[in-house]
Formats: structure tokens, sequence, C-alpha cells
């Protein structure tokens, strides 16, 4: 089947069983700075998992945009992708594991409402218990599964349980005859901050229950070099792990003990392209649909087919990969630039460009190319990629065309360096790894190609030394990243809330000052401090900087009612309510109001409103307990027509 195909049975057969089919969130998450991208489906929708109501009730699902920026250096195998779907459904405290588990295999194996699978292809893994955090083995989910093989008459109606424990353990245990596993927390465990020791105060989590798909019954597939025996975790390629349930009922307190959430949810996250490559009985990722019509237009460029060799097939999988990851995190609002979003952007452009050129295509017609066959594969579930589809193809060629010229004075630096180093005296014929590294940082010339090129002039490269600074230069982003990104409306304490109740208040000001055309295009607020990115052409004047914390406090000092009203999207609209740039929103959504000073929960409030926006919240009660004075710390351009303000509260 297409991917299309499974990703509309999907939410058909959950629209079947009372859920509200809502739209995916955007690739950019919306007030959430403890990340840069929505990696996976459960992300936008954490606020509800807590506790908050949900406006299309207690069942939703969705099919989600995800980008995970840790695996661009996997990509290149059959499974890894930087931009996948993440087919999800969640109950906010209704249903629990009975249900889910019997669902989910329903759709698996139903081959009219479903993905057809064969269940005797079914593997599955439950949680072990964790002795550290005293939570206790999954035994309800055992039983279950082993109901749902023996009503399929899986191993003749008797499926086998068996206990592994870690990964390691399960590659000296091995299969055992199994057909349901159980993992300690480093397997079937699930928060976004993965094991419970890791996970900060407030955060939520739970066991999850994992199913894979076997592609090869015969284990012949298994390479000894992942270890002694295969099982459901292991690398070697046999087994591909396509949804993941997770028991969300816990909460990490301060003491680092946990307690039950105040409901039991279910969070669950299937892989769409994984589940529609099981449906083709193929473990390769690329060959389904979506993928394969990129690969096409390569072989027909670069006139090599897919399976040439090791080298052709690696580079179409990560050309494939990036560029489709490109034109959506283009169409989410991203701009190739040099930190944060816009470098990731940037690296993904680059590194297709550059796996093109190592096959010797310098043109960059092509590019147009797969970008019409990106739109066009997803133009009915993402409308908002034909709508941007110039703009988007004029970004890919800008920034491609840069990186190519890129390529022509790094060759020359490297020729000059070559040339110097072969005039000295008894000078080596290496590269150092430090000149290797300043010809990767500051002018964006990859490794590979600093190899080849010196390997043809016969000198060599210190590849070692290299990686050792690449890996110096990449803890280093990290501890920026992380004070960049700590904290954040996902732990919803009081500054937080303060700084987003403010961050509303600013937005209007803006508009009030600047013009009604000002629209948010990103933010990022911390407990600390709160940023904007909006559209505007100009840099702002002294005097409209003061005018706009003029207005912020004004507001702060009214004390003016914050209410939270559930509504159609559709009267939300007409009322004006500002949202976020790109997103769809479901039928009914959450609206903060913010003022007027006699507001009621009646609509009519809303004709004298300072603010109206769409959002989950959390939000203060009153403006007067924002508590302090608002100040605009900085203002700056941060990409074209793109400005960022960062602000603060200071108390009083």
């Amino acid at each position: 089947m297409e991917t299309a195909e499974i990703r509309k049975r999907y939410l058909e057969f959950f629209k079947e069983r009372g859920h509200a089919i809502v739209p995916s969130a955007p690739l950019v998450p919306e007030n959430d700075p403890t990340t840069l991208f929505t990696g996976s489906g459960m992300q936008p929708l954490i606020q509800y998992l807590l506790g908050t109501r949900h406006p299309e009730g207690r069942r939703v699902a969705d099919s989600q945009k995800c980008f995970r920026a840790e695996d661009i250096d996997e990509v290149g195998d059959n499974r890894h992708t930087t931009f996948f779907e993440m087919l999800g459904n969640w109950s906010f405290g209704d249903y629990f594991k009975s249900e889910q588990l019997s669902w989910f295999f329903d759709f698996l194996t139903d081959a009219e409402k479903g993905a057809g699978l064969d269940p005797s292809h079914l593997y599955v893994t439950v949680f072990a218990g964790d002795p550290q955090t005293g939570i206790e083995h999954d035994e309800e989910s055992v039983e279950i599964w082993k109901k749902l093989f023996a009503a399929k008459n899986v191993d003749g109606g008797v499926p086998k349980y068996v206990e592994l424990g870690s990964e390691e353990q399960g590659s000296e245990k091995g299969m055992q005859g199994g057909r349901i596993f159980s993992y300690d927390v480093k397997k079937n465990w699930w928060s976004r901050a993965g094991i419970p020791s890791n996970m900060p105060v407030g955060e939520p989590g739970g066991p999850d229950s994992e199913v894979f798909y076997d592609f090869d019954p015969s284990g012949k597939m298994h390479d000894g070099k992942f270890g002694a025996n295969c099982h459901p975790n292991c690398d070697c390629g046999r087994f591909l792990e396509i949804g993941n349930s997770v028991f969300m009922e816990y909460k990490k307190r301060d003491d680092g003990k946990f307690e039950k959430l105040a409901q039991r949810n279910v969070d669950f996250g299937g892989g769409l392209e994984r589940i529609t490559a099981a449906s083709n009985g193929n473990p390769d990722i690329f060959t389904i649909d979506i993928l394969a019509g990129i690969i096409k237009i390569l072989e027909k460029e670069i006139k090599k087919e897919y399976h040439a060799d090791e080298k052709t097939t690696k580079s179409y999988r990560v050309i494939a990969d990036h560029l489709r990851a490109a034109v959506f995190l283009l169409g989410d609002g991203v701009q190739p630039a040099n930190k944060e979003r816009g470098y990731l952007l940037r690296r993904l452009i680059r590194k297709a460009v550059f796996e093109a050129h190592r096959l010797g295509v310098d043109s960059l017609a092509w590019i147009a190319v797969v970008n019409e066959t990106v739109v066009s594969a997803y133009a009915d579930q993402y409308p908002n990629l034909a709508e941007q589809k110039s703009e988007i193809a004029a970004s890919l060629r800008a920034e491609s065309a840069k990186f190519l010229s890129t390529i022509e004075q790094g060759v020359a630096m490297l020729y000059d360096l070559i040339k110097e180093r072969a005039s000295q005296p008894g000078g080596k014929k290496v590269i150092t790894g430090d000149e290797a590294f300043i010809l990767f940082t500051t002018h964006g010339f990859p490794l590979e190609l600093t190899i080849e090129k010196a390997s043809e002039m016969g000198f060599s490269v210190e590849v070692e030394a290299f990686h050792k600074k690449f890996q110096e230069h990449q803890d280093l982003s990290r501890t920026a990243s992380a004070g960049t990104f700590k904290g954040g409306l996902a732990d919803h304490s009081e500054e937080t809330t303060r700084l987003h109740t403010t961050h509303h208040l600013l937005l209007k000001a803006l508009q009030m000052v600047l013009g009604p055309m000002i629209k948010q295009r990103g933010s990022n607020i911390t407990s600390e401090r709160l940023r904007i990115d909006f559209n505007y052409d100009g840099k702002m004047t002294d005097e409209q900087k003061r005018e706009v914390e003029k207005i912020v406090n004004e507001k702060i000092a009214e004390d003016l009612p914050v209410i939270r009203t559930e509504m159609e999207r559709e009267g939300a609209e007409k009322l004006g309510a500002e949202h976020e740039f790109a997103q769809k929103y479901p039928d009914r959504v959450s609206v903060y109001s913010i003022g007027p000073k006699s507001a009621t929960q009646a609509e009519p409030q809303f004709a004298q409103a300072f603010s109206i926006e769409f959002c989950g919240g959390p939000h203060v009660v009153h403006t007067g307990e924002i508590g302090g004075t608002f100040k605009l710390t900085k203002e700056e351009a941060v990409g074209t027509g793109i400005r960022r303000i960062r602000g603060i509260i200071e108390k009083r």
C-alpha cells in the first residue's frame, strides 16, 4: 500500500472508535523552548496529558509531522530518516491498556480497514519493572498480548512470554521461541527525557509496549556483529519497531520519586513510513512510494540505479531524506541560517547537494523536480506546501547555489594549503585535523570532500584528530543549547506562565505600534525570558520600543482578566483571534482573551478584549499576577523580513 492509504485507514479506524481527528502541529514547536523541533506526536499535547481539557474531548488521533535532528548522522541505512510522520492516538483519562493494545493489533492485522499485516510477523515488548522507582512489571499487558495472539492462532494459540531485561541480556538469551518479551527502563519506558533518572521534576512518563515487524522469520538475516543472538531490539535489520503504546500515568516529584498523574493516559505513536514498509514486506524505508519517487528522479539525473553500489545507495537515501525534510521545514517557516533551526536546515540542504556533487551532478535543475515531487505527494494532507511551493523552491535553489560556490572556494583554499605544504622542505603530505576542521566550520567544506581532494594530490587527512575537534565542538554546542532551551512551558512553572501571558500582551502591542500586519513567526519562552519572532521589514526605532513597553506595562497595571474559552475554530477566526503561522487547528479550539475589566464568559466580551489568541495555556488569571515591569532587552533581525524580540519581567 501507499503511504497516503495507510494514513487514511489509520485515521478512519480511530475515528470509528470515537476519536476526534486533529491536524498536525508545525515542526517548529509553539511555546516550547525545550526543543528546536517537534519530534514526537505527544509533544504538542503535553498539557492535555497533564490534565488540561482538550477542546475536542478525551479521545483524539492525528498524523503528526516530526523532525529529529539527532538522526541526521544515521541517515544512509535502510531505516533512519530525519523527517517522518507519527500516527498517533491518545486517551486523556479515558480508555487504557486493554482497548489500546487490542485496537492497534486489530488495525495492524485487518486487511480491509488496516495495514493487513500477517500477525505471525509481529512481536511485542513490555515493561520489565524498575527496582529504582518501584514501578512494577507490566503483567497486565503480557496477559492482553497473550489473548490477542492466541485469538489469531499465532504459535498454535499458545504465545510464549520471555523475560530479557537489558538489550545486552537480550543478545545473550535470544528469542527462546518467544512472542512477548520484557525489557528494562532503557527500552520499555517512555518520556521526552528518556529513562526515569533523566526526567525533570513534573515531567510525565510511563511504561510502554512496543510492536515489532519481523522481515525475516528464518533468522538468516542476523549478523553476529550485532550480538550472539537476535531479539526484537537487535539492530541487525531483521526487526523493525512500528508502534509504541505508552501508558503515561506517572509524574516525577521534587524528591525524585514518582507519583500517579490525576488521570491515566494512553500516548500512542506509530511510524507511518515504517508501517507502510511493513505492509509492503520490504525493510528498506526508501522503497515506499514517497521516497522511491525522489530516488527515481535521482536515477534519471545521475544515470545510476539505486542499488548500483553501496556508495550510490547511501547517497540516494541521504538526498531523498534531507530534501524531503528541507521542504517541510521551509514550509513551516524555517530559513537557512548559521544557528539553531536555520543551521540544521542549511546542513540538510548542503549535505544533499554534496552527495549529488560526489556522484557527478553539479546542475541544480533536479532540486526543483524533487521539490515538485514532495509537494505533490503531500498536497492533500499538507496543502500549505503547495501554497508555498515557489518560495520553497527559491530557498532551496539559493542555498544550493551558495553551497556550490562554497565548494569551489574550499577546493581553491585546500589546493593552496597543499601547494604551500609541498613547498616546505621535509613537509609531510598531511592535512591536519585542525585544518580540516577550519575548512568545515568556517567555509562549510565537508570532511569527505577534503579527504577526496587531498587524496587526488597524494595527501592524507588526520581524520581522528578532526573527529576529536568536531566532538568538542558538538559538546560545546549542546551545552549552549541546554542553556538556551532550559526550562520552558512544559514545566508550567509560575515564572514561565507569567511570561507566557506577557507574550500575548507583547504581540498585540507590536501590532498597535508597527501595524496590524504583524504576525507571530515563532516563539520561545523560558522561566527567565520570552522571545518572539515576527514579520517586519525594518529595524524598530527607540521610540517604537518604548511605546511597546509602555502598552504592555499599562495592561499589566490594569490587572485585566485572562479568560479561556472553548469554541468552534471558524467562530474564533471570525473574531480575529491570533494564531500560529502555518499551523492547522482542530474544529474546536481553546482561545485566551485578555480584558476587558468587566469580561465574563459570555461571547460579547470579545468585542472589547485587548488580545484574543488561539492557545492551550497556561496563563495567569489576571495580568496583575505578572508581578513586575516588562522590559524589552533585545531587538534584532534573524532572517529576511523577520525580526526577533527578547524581553524579561523585572520584579517590583
